[in-house]
């Protein structure tokens, strides 16, 4: 079973449905792009939230998430605020306060035991793994990705390819993961460069900044010594991972807007934004039917 959301009006559909029940707390797992979207739109309506991650994230799309709080210790996103949090009383502390989105990155296990939420959101976008199962985590429990199944991954998934995007899906599985990127001025995959090595990613770039193709951007420090990254287009930086992260072979760690100036980098952008309806619609939906 599937519930479509048509992103003009999926916020005025979950406005319509019932007010956000007092103290709800909800752990969104993912600080990149995809989950700070969540974790800001369920704010904005009145949900206590924290995200959680590793402690240091390799997260490229920073300008569009709330990344840079895990390590300035507070970061900013079209409004919303987010500060980190050093142990579970202080996620607790800021729930309580519901003045800012709370952070966490300390293992997931105690603060799940202290939080106790009533919903978890798996917002990972970890494309190439296998999908691990959230239910059992809270009352409610949400997955955002390919390749989950609503009832055997968690309680509901979320489309998040571009064809039927932020589709709130109750019973069977979301589409598998797609293969290629959608385009930008032509575009796709060429936009992106990957860890080669494990190794620490460095860098003194930052987004926004305006690079030529060929240009040296970051490099790889490994035990064999720097491996360079030169930018494969022009553009401007969209994504960037935080100098001084560890990193292994695979990882995404720069994105190039092609469009230059007039691209976009910082704020949440479309595709997060209606998967971020799809979840507020799914969460005010079990809300109604548990109020009768």
């Amino acid at each position: 079973m599937t519930v479509h959301v048509d992103h003009e009006t999926a916020g005025a559909y979950a406005s319509s449905l019932i007010e956000p029940m007092p103290d709800v707390f909800v752990l969104v797992r993912g600080i990149g792009d995809i989950g700070s979207a969540v974790a800001h739109c369920l704010f904005r309506h009145g949900y206590r939230i924290v995200i959680h991650d590793e402690p240091r994230p390799a997260t490229t799309r920073r300008g569009m998430a709330f990344t840079d709080a895990a390590f300035d210790g507070s970061a900013v996103l079209e409004g919303v605020r987010a500060v980190l949090a050093g142990d579970p009383d202080g996620v607790r502390r800021a729930l309580v306060a519901q003045d800012a989105i709370s952070v966490y990155v300390q293992p997931l296990k105690p603060l799940l035991a202290t939080l106790k939420p009533e919903i978890v959101v798996d917002a990972r976008m970890r494309k190439h793994s296998a999908p691990e199962s959230q239910l059992g985590l809270a009352p409610l429990t949400i997955a955002l990705g390919p390749g989950f199944t609503a009832g055997h991954h968690a309680d509901v998934v979320i489309e998040t390819s571009w064809d039927d995007l932020g589709r709130v899906i109750t019973k069977g599985a979301s589409l598998p993961l797609s293969g290629e990127p959608r385009e930008i001025s032509g575009h796709a995959r060429d936009r992106y460069l990957y860890a080669p090595i494990d190794g620490v990613f460095r860098t003194q770039a930052g987004i926004g900044d305006l690079v030529h193709q060929g240009q040296d951007i970051a490099g790889i420090h490994h035990a064999g010594g720097m491996l360079t990254l030169a930018a494969p287009l022009d553009g401007v930086l969209r994504g960037l991972t935080r100098d001084g992260v560890p990193v292994t072979a695979g990882t995404k760690v720069l994105e190039i807007d092609p469009r230059g100036r007039v691209g976009e980098v910082t704020g949440i952008n479309e595709r997060p934004r209606r998967i971020a309806d799809g979840v507020l619609a799914a969460v005010r939906s079990r809300q109604e039917i548990a109020s009768k």
